[in-house]
């Protein structure tokens, strides 16, 4: 059923009404257009557009289109040219007449733009849950490690120990980041544009703000050609869940490493690990792989509708249809990632006695080493030219500076004394380290704590 036919003379073209139709992917909102539909009926029988009796009618005829498609006993066609379309024509089959009321005060540019808005509402809140999720086990496997001792990197090169606990709690703050952005997109997206019409609104007695009030917005667009043109929450959303796959991505990347024969820190879990065709000793990190793979696809289809929107006239235009696929897509890709990857994380063991043995023979204490003859006097740029000089040693003999003897110690330097050893301890070089936000096992419990407090609090 098409809803602009009277115009037209001839049929369209069957390659055109292909190349046209979006009902192959607007179908998953489903729900969010009945919903819309029955809100927008209620309110036109509130102002007495329509009768009560044929506001019933409908509101009954889309709560059985509802059912029977949640249940399958009414299955999509190949021949409605969108979800609009495809429902209006079932319920006019059902109920006749008074079906036909139902477009009253209403074109599918407001139509769509309210549907879509309401479907990226409601799977924003499914996605806020996921990362939800993802932080309860980063949270969870930080608090049992925070005397964990591991190296620190930069530029890939060991540098400072650090502890599982605070390298954890780095992506624990980009995930609490990511969950704060969502929250801000869905605030700022919350307006209602049904009742803009196709561009100017309508003649039609329509309450605006009751309608937003049925569908839980906060109030109704205040301009009736950006109602319909508006696309602005979708590009943020994909932005979102750009940096959300770029987080995940990192992540993996450093899974990935932990997983070398090279480094062994971790110990990924046979569920979420793959096997070689042809090698049988491999196991494989696929899931982490995937997950840094895929943030590509999401990216992408961040930049090709931003690409699309980029040279739009007001108001609505037919490339908007383009919003649909790209961002299921993304959405799906984003989704399955971080449920996976909270999978993954939560079944990983974690190698604790090779994590400190790496920092141990990496030189991370090297600064400490600096730090400990600055507290003797000398001065820092003359303590860390020292410092390079057993670094050099140790390299030379194959040897951590733990492993020096007090009489190398101080054929470098006199200023060295038997404290020099619980000096460079990974344990005194982390638990030093006091200041909110380092890796110290007392202000990393304080965090948690308040990380705890903070999610519990959602």
């Amino acid at each position: 059923m098409k809803l602009w036919g009277g115009r037209f003379t001839k049929e369209t073209d069957a390659l055109v009404n292909q190349f046209n139709a979006s009902l192959p992917f607007d179908r998953r909102f489903y729900k969010q257009d009945i919903r819309g539909s029955i809100a927008h009926v209620t309110m036109l029988a509130k102002q007495g557009i329509v009768s009560e009796d044929d506001s019933a009618q409908i509101i009954a005829g889309l709560n059985s289109i509802l059912e029977d498609l949640n249940s399958g006993r009414l299955q999509f066609d190949d021949v409605s040219e969108d979800i609009h379309s495809f429902v209006e024509a079932n319920l006019i089959e059902r109920i006749g007449e008074p079906g036909k009321r139902l477009h009253t005060g209403r074109s599918r540019n407001d139509q769509v733009a309210l549907d879509m808005r309401l479907y990226a509402r409601d799977e924003i809140d499914e996605m806020k849950e996921l990362i939800r999720d993802l932080l309860t086990v980063i949270i969870n496997i930080s608090e049992e490690n925070t005397e964990t001792f591991m190296p620190g990197f930069t530029h890939l090169q060991k540098a400072q120990p650090v502890t599982l606990a605070h390298h954890l709690g780095a992506y624990f703050e980009m995930f609490k980041r990511d969950y704060e952005r969502l929250t801000s997109i869905r605030e700022r997206m919350n307006v209602c544009p049904l009742g803009s019409g196709a561009l100017a609104g309508t003649t039609y007695p329509l309450d605006r703000e009751y309608t937003a009030k049925l569908l839980g917005f906060d109030g109704p667009s205040l301009n009736s050609m950006d109602g319909v043109s508006d696309r602005d929450y979708l590009i943020e959303f994909l932005s979102a869940m750009s940096t959300i796959m770029m987080h995940l991505s990192r992540f993996s990347e450093e899974m990935i490493i932990w997983n070398t024969n090279e480094y062994r820190f971790v110990d990924l879990d046979d569920a979420y690990s793959t096997g070689s065709s042809i090698m049988p000793q491999k196991k494989n990190p696929d899931i982490a792989e995937l997950v840094r793979g895929k943030t590509g696809r999401v990216y992408g289809a961040l930049m090709g509708f931003l690409t699309t929107m980029k040279g739009l006239p007001l108001a609505y235009n037919k490339d908007m249809q383009e919003d649909k696929e790209m961002f299921f897509d993304a959405l799906d890709t984003t989704k399955g990632c971080i449920t996976l990857f909270t999978g993954m994380l939560k079944t990983t063991r974690f190698n604790k006695p090779r994590m400190a043995a790496s920092a141990k023979n990496g030189f991370t204490n090297a600064t400490d080493a600096a730090d400990y003859l600055v507290g003797k006097g000398v001065p820092f740029r003359d303590a860390h030219g020292i410092v390079g000089q057993l670094v050099l040693f140790c390299e030379e003999k194959k040897i951590s500076l733990d492993e020096m003897s007090l009489e190398e110690y101080k054929a470098i330097s006199p200023v060295f004394e038997a404290d020099i050893y619980d000096a460079i301890s990974l344990e005194t070089c982390v638990d030093k380290r006091l200041t909110i936000g380092a890796p110290g096992p007392s202000v990393m419990k304080e965090v948690i704590d308040k990380n705890k407090q903070w999610l519990a609090s959602l």
